[in-house]
């Protein structure tokens, strides 16, 4: 170009370098591997990112694993008379009982029926440890107690159903059919007990009326909905225990009659208990307990196993194994059937309930709560009744006169060498006088065996008050200490050992929770519990020196509880650092409001100063702790460690009663206060541990959002393809949708994230939400939390775009490694077809889009007969994604072989519909598994909630036309409008709902591909009807160019 003062004057190069131009833009948008620096920048943010979250979850905040193996001589019995007339499922089903050899090799029944129910492709076998340690307890012990007998304790016949490892948990329709197998199970094995030739009953005892449940994993699921079914007879099942089982939810949403299920089943249960009066509650009797292994379970997050949303605690709870007394250990999903501490504790726990003089073969409900409380909590929850509270006066207590046992009013007691005295003494704590200071509390820890009655233990502590010298009370035991002395003080007492509660041993020594060790012994009375006595009498009975120790004192709140008040930003900027005074209690309690939360990890540490007089009695020992559901972790000789939480959690149902605050995480720290030195406690964010939290809780989140990121590429491809006539590459979009769309998108749902997260804490807003979850005009909205990050807690609006990221750099990956992957075959097919003398003539390979219609009506027709009939329309899905892989193969070839627009166009079509395909098709795996393995077990499988013509049929059009070589033309007016829309809308739910119900990410897809067919006929063949839809001019659109220009065309082309 030159000037002059006219002005500017072209020369005939000026539309070369404008044509140059224009077709290096458009070679760049049709480029598969089109990558800016932002792409490249934006991917390897992503993996990084991706790493280190991974990184994390396997190598960061990891439970110590504590389980000792279990030993067993197994021997089953099949039922093989549980057939065709008791069950429809007797050719897929078995039944068997379990027998432990060299201990109870009789295959009669003659106990109480307890039945294990396996849980997702899991083995009938499994119950081997649990069911030998029962033969083996009731053998070694209760046959040897009398007391036992008069108690109504009789052994276990533990029966465990084969379900052919079925692949529950992905599959509605085989979870139904293993619920109604279960309830005729359960009316066969009642019927065993009538029969004289299968029965060894003792007389006098009532045939059982009722089963006991035991469920691993989706098993306690099953077990559960069996109350729901119709085949199911009222007051056969009266408890039901769990293992790792995911009640709350279900552990994976890719089938959509599983959602359904829960959905239903929980509504039951929940209606149950909240809206029909008791007297027709059909689960009034029913005791629902669950138990988790914590951190250490990655098949299912261990919050998932909570039964508070569906039961009221007076009928059921869920409690960690690290919670367990003797077991203060987590553990996976898989060796919570095996592990040695557990299994003890848990037949112990079994035992305690059963009552076979009654014909439900339990104690009544209400006892049996309590009972296994006792058994499986700590002791030291509040729901934890005092068993002391309800006993009389047993013991008469006779001191001598000149006794000088009895300390001063708040004065601690300390025994650093028990037995010193070589003679039985006792010590008396007077009971401070009312009105007592909030929180007051008596608490004792020894290292000694306390007294229970049976003369087992060199300590008795007694709870006693002043008895008349000249009372005429007779006690069923007495204790005389007085000796050849006068009779001084008498006392009523009743003993307190009832209650105590067991801690894992702290000492120099100590590494884990879980050692070998035998444990402390623990008091802890409220001090309104025990305003009626006058003492606690503390007596030694050891006849010479050990070096046991023991610490007694009565505390107030305000000497042993801090509250810190801060919230999750100042726990992350500046973490907590806590100084208890030398002056402290022995047990000191910090509460932390604000630590609540599954998506935060802790790292805590503890310095104290060396004793100045005394060498310590015990070293530190931390208790962690929270109350919904009841977790409790110890830490022993505790200098530092991991804190984190199964407390409040993405995704979860509120609590039965409503509301979603708890009361958030308590530590608590007995140490020996003798020591005379301050013990410093700091407690900080541990981010990076924090990162491998999100595995668990957000796995799905990796399908639904990277769906949302493929969407808004698609929409800007169709944008740009219908306003210039170029349908650019995968990548192309991406770069351009990185630069625009894309942020805004993630901004506006981080907004979104917060919006929702506070209207769930207004009453107004609460109700406008629960329109949107189908919940209003309900007291408690238990899909609440269903939708985008599924938390009430805006603190964590920041997840959005961090899976944003990271979804982008999973796609761009993914999109490199397909376009990889399809050049590769692409040229593999050429050198074929070239060693085969085929000629790699365009037009040949274009001639095979239409080649042989009959046969591909043949085969579509066949294939929509199969689904109608046989096979679920995942495997249709499956089967057409291979076919449109080698679609997209062969459009690569005719892309690269005749260097046409139009054939780059139709490349890049068929590529992103590859993307979008190839990304659902995870989701149809589970159900597709679940059919092959009917098939191999030869059961036939209705799918009656898969065999929708609907759902494949759009998807399955667009891949036939495709396969014919045709694409979607450009379309002009509200069509176009249209189109960006619903793929805009589409992007958005799969955001929102994705996570909750990743079945409908399948749904996202097959509408997409119903619209395209609608646009493709209403193109092809009902312009005429649907006029605002008619196409454009399909090929691409250039700029007018003249006669000279077009000599300079050809002119660029030839240079080098």
């Amino acid at each position: 170009m030159r000037t002059t003062p006219e002005g500017p004057i072209t020369t005939p190069e000026a539309p070369a370098v404008m044509l140059e131009r224009h077709r290096r833009t458009r070679q760049q948008q049709r480029n598969p591997w089109s990558c800016s620096l932002l792409t490249f920048a934006t991917s390897v943010l992503a993996i990084g990112l991706l790493v280190t979250i991974l990184h994390s979850f396997l190598n960061r905040q990891q439970d110590p694993k504590g389980c000792a193996m279990s030993y067993m001589r197994p021997a089953f019995t099949r039922y093989s008379d549980f057939d065709t007339e008791h069950t429809r499922f007797a050719s897929k089903y078995s039944l068997y009982l379990y027998r432990e050899g060299g201990v109870d090799e009789d295959t009669r029944v003659k106990g109480v029926p307890v039945l294990f129910v396996p849980g997702n492709a899991g083995s009938y076998k499994q119950v081997r440890p649990i069911a030998a340690e029962a033969a083996h307890y009731f053998h070694d012990t209760l046959r040897l107690d009398l007391g036992a007998a008069t108690d109504g304790k009789v052994p276990l016949d533990v029966f465990s159903v084969d379900f052919n490892e079925d692949i529950t948990a992905f599959h509605g329709e085989t979870l139904l059919e293993q619920a109604e197998y279960l309830n005729e199970a359960v009316a066969f094995i009642l019927a065993l007990y009538h029969q004289p030739a299968r029965s060894l009953r003792e007389p006098g005892l009532p045939l059982p009326k009722a089963v006991m449940i035991l469920g691993h994993s989706m098993g306690g699921v099953v077990a559960r909905t069996m109350l729901t079914l119709h085949n199911y007879q009222e007051h056969t099942v009266n408890t039901i225990i769990t293992l790792s089982a995911p009640h709350a939810r279900a552990p994976i949403s890719v089938d959509a009659e599983m959602v359904s299920i829960y959905g239903d089943v929980n509504r039951f249960w929940r209606q149950s208990y909240s809206q029909v009066p008791t007297h027709q509650n059909p689960l009034a009797d029913i005791t629902l307990i669950s138990i988790a292994g914590g951190g250490l379970d990655t098949m299912i997050p261990s919050e998932y196993t909570s039964v508070t949303s569906l039961v009221p605690e007076t009928h059921g709870f869920t409690v960690f194994t690290s919670s367990i007394p003797n077991v203060w250990t987590g553990m996976d999903h898989l060796a919570i059937m095996w592990c040695d501490q557990f299994r003890k504790a848990l037949v112990r726990a079994i035992f305690d309930v059963v009552d076979a003089k009654r014909a439900a073969q339990t104690m009544v409900q209400n006892e049996r709560i309590g009972t296994i409380r006792k058994r499986l909590l700590t002791g030291m929850e509040p729901v934890v009744e005092k068993a002391i509270l309800a006993r009389e006066l047993d013991t008469r207590l006779t001191l001598a006169e000149d006794a000088h046992g009895t300390l001063r009013p708040g004065e601690r007691l300390v025994l650093r060498s028990h037995g010193a005295a070589k003679d039985i003494k006792a010590h008396l704590l007077p009971v401070p006088l009312q009105p007592f200071a909030a929180g007051s509390k008596f608490t004792m820890l020894t290292n000694q065996v306390l007294d229970i009655g049976n003369d087992a233990g060199s300590l008795v502590v007694l709870l006693c008050s002043e008895l008349p010298l000249q009372s005429g009370m007779n006690f069923p035991h007495s204790l005389d200490l007085s000796g050849d002395e006068s009779i001084g003080n008498q006392l009523a007492c009743k003993n307190a050992a009832v209650d105590q509660i067991l801690l894992p041993a702290s000492t120099n020594e100590s590494a884990d929770a879980s050692d070998e060790a035998k444990p402390f012994s623990y008091l802890q009375f409220d001090l309104p519990d025990i305003a009626e006595h006058d003492f606690v009498a503390v007596i030694e009975k050891a006849s010479e020196e050990s070096h046991g120790w023991l610490i007694a004192e009565f505390i107030t709140g305000a000497m042993s509880s801090v509250t810190v008040s801060k919230g999750h930003h100042e726990l992350l900027a500046q973490g907590l650092k806590v100084q208890l005074p030398a002056s402290r209690a022995m047990m000191s309690e910090l509460k932390i409001p604000e630590i609540h939360s599954t998506l935060f990890a802790y790292r805590f540490a503890i310095e104290r100063q060396p004793c100045d007089r005394f060498e310590e009695s015990f070293t530190p020992l931390l208790r962690q702790y929270i109350a919904e559901p009841y977790e409790s972790k110890f830490f022993v000789n505790a200098k530092g460690g991991n804190i984190n939480v199964h407390g409040l959690s993405p995704y979860m149902p509120p609590p039965l009663r409503g509301g979603g605050a708890t009361d958030g995480l308590s530590l608590t720290i007995w140490s020996d206060p003798v020591c005379n030195s301050t013990l410093d406690i700091s407690l900080h964010v541990d981010v990076l541990g924090s990162a491998g939290k999100l595995v668990m809780r957000y796995r799905t989140v990796f399908a639904a959002f990277p769906l949302l990121v493929m969407l808004i590429v698609t929409r800007k491809q169709m944008k740009i393809y219908d306003t210039t006539g170029v349908f650019m590459s995968f990548s192309s979009s991406m770069d351009v949708c990185l630069r625009t769309s894309l942020p805004f998108v993630f901004i506006a749902l981080s907004f979104l994230a917060v919006s929702l997260s506070k209207a769930a804490q207004g009453s107004w807003t609460r109700s406008w939400l629960s329109l949107i979850t189908g919940t209003f005009g309900k007291a408690v909205d238990f899909n609440v939390n269903d939708l985008l990050l599924g938390t009430q807690d805006p603190v964590f609006w920041f997840l959005v775009p961090l899976f944003g990221i990271i979804s982008v750099g999973i796609i761009i990956a993914g999109n490199y490694a397909i376009t990889a992957l399809l050049h590769v075959l692409a040229f593999v097919c050429g050198r074929i077809s070239i060693g085969l003398g085929r000629l790699q003539d365009p037009r040949r390979i274009a001639a095979t889009w239409s080649s042989g219609p009959r046969h591909r009506i043949l085969i579509t027709t066949l294939l929509l007969l199969l689904i109608t009939t046989l096979i679920p329309y995942q495997f249709a899905y499956l089967l057409l994604t291979l076919l449109h892989f080698s679609t997209t193969v062969r459009a690569l070839r005719l892309a690269r072989d005749s260097k046409s627009s139009a054939n780059y166009n139709f490349y890049n079509y068929t590529h992103t519909l590859l993307v979008l395909m190839l990304w659902v098709l995870p989701l149809e795996g589970p159900v597709l598994v679940v059919w092959a393995h009917n098939l191999a077990v030869k059961w036939l499988t209705s799918f009656s909630a898969q065999m929708n013509l609907l759902s494949i049929v759009p998807i399955m059009a667009v891949v036939e036309l495709a396969g014919r070589g045709e694409m979607v033309g450009r379309t002009i007016g509200r069509a176009r409008h249209i189109t960006n829309m619903l793929t805009f809308l589409g992007a958005l739910y799969a955001a929102v709902y994705g996570v909750t119900y990743a079945y409908r990410l399948h749904h996202i897809l097959n509408f997409l591909a119903a619209w395209l067919m609608l646009l493709h006929l209403g193109q092809r063949g009902f312009a005429a009807v649907v006029p605002w839809s008619a196409p454009i001019d399909a090929t691409p659109h250039t700029p007018p160019v003249s006669e000279n220009t077009r000599t300079v065309e050809s002119d660029v082309k030839k240079r080098p």
